[in-house]
């Protein structure tokens, strides 16, 4: 299972903190964990990957510069720091995880329910 948590009201330009903790089966299966995001009547979208072994990271162009993924294996935990924000950036994310390495945009297998992030311009 996946919780995430830590959305909120936030103004522009100001940072939030998103964290998604790994329990059962996502925590001994995972080669990917991931950030997506979906805004009010849009598609989700992908926002930012990391490998959990590897730690290595996959940013998605509108969020380069801004927003930092990072993990921590021994809580089993994902993080999403948001530093600042936009309005565009309100959406509910979601985490998730999938089982094997590779394109860290897509194929996920496990999903979080979301956590709301609103900014307010």
């Amino acid at each position: 299972q996946l919780q995430a948590s830590g959305g909120g009201l936030v103004q522009a330009g100001g940072s939030l903190r998103l964290s998604c903790a790994a329990s059962g089966q996502t925590t001994f299966s995972s080669a990917l964990m991931g950030w997506f995001r979906q805004a009010p009547g849009k598609e989700r979208t992908f926002v930012a990957a990391i490998n959990w072994r590897f730690g290595n990271t996959f940013l998605a162009d509108s969020v380069k510069g801004r927003f930092t993924i990072s993990r921590d294996n021994a809580k089993n935990t994902m993080y999403l720091q948001m530093n600042s924000l936009k309005h565009e950036d309100t959406a509910v994310y979601y985490c998730a995880a999938r089982k094997m390495p590779g394109l860290p945009t897509q194929d996920y297998d496990y999903w979080g329910q979301g956590t709301k992030v609103t900014v307010s311009s």
